[in-house]
């Protein structure tokens, strides 16, 4: 046998010899929580639901993700080295409540343009003070109101929760001449807790809107036919 094999086998061996030492010195916990249908992840893999038995390798950590929408994330990372606390044969997990979600709603209208057809029977300045006198009622700063371009955008307003930030601001554009429309955009983003509001790339859409803005789309369909 020449030297290149001879190196080749003793790492074989090695290798072999430490996975048969993570193996024999590994830890079982069985993991589980207070909602039956949330997804459980062993670094970053998912292993069960609701319970599920997550294998600690000796000399090695794994980090637990529990998700349920409504309920915000549970993470911990459990070792099994010297020096931690010895993983425990048993843990349990009391999910709590996403404060966000349940200030919310889901909506088809969130980051949509909708369309409102005026009544063609008020005047078009008439409609538009109706419009600004509408968004006002939810909105305190109007950023840009111009009725000859027939567009409007609000501020932001953020509101902010121990997970999360949400920011919601209505855009307003002319969606038609004849008849004259216009379009509304009530947009909804989020962030996390403790960003910016003017950190743009820090929010994403969300599917969702805060319960404050659940009727102005329909406040101004009503008010302006």
């Amino acid at each position: 046998m020449n030297h290149t094999s001879i190196k080749i086998l003793l790492s074989f061996i090695l290798i072999a010899g430490l996975s048969f030492t993570a193996l024999a010195g590994k830890k079982k916990v069985l993991v589980s929580c207070s909602e039956p249908d949330a997804a459980i992840f062993s670094n970053g893999i998912k292993v069960g639901t609701g319970q599920a038995e997550i294998i600690v390798l000796s000399n090695a950590c794994v980090t637990i993700n529990i998700e349920r929408s409504g309920f915000l994330e549970v993470e911990e990372t459990i070792c099994n080295k010297k020096g931690f606390p010895k993983p425990p044969k048993t843990k349990y997990y009391e999910m709590l409540p996403d404060p966000a979600f349940d200030a919310s709603i889901q909506t088809d209208m969130a980051n949509t343009d909708i369309e409102v057809e005026l009544n063609p029977n008020r005047d078009n300045v008439e409609s538009w003070k109706i419009l600004n006198q509408v968004v006002t009622n939810y909105f305190d700063v109007i950023e840009i109101s111009d009725r000859e371009t027939g567009y409007l955008r609000t501020a932001w307003n953020m509101q902010t929760f121990p997970n999360a930030a949400v920011r919601t601001r209505i855009i307003i554009k002319i969606g038609s001449l004849d008849p004259l429309s216009y379009k509304v955009k009530l947009v909804s983003e989020i962030g996390d807790s403790g960003v910016s509001v003017k950190s743009d790339h820090k929010f994403a859409e969300w599917d969702r809107v805060l319960r404050t803005y659940e009727t102005v789309v329909d406040q101004i369909t009503s008010r302006l036919k």
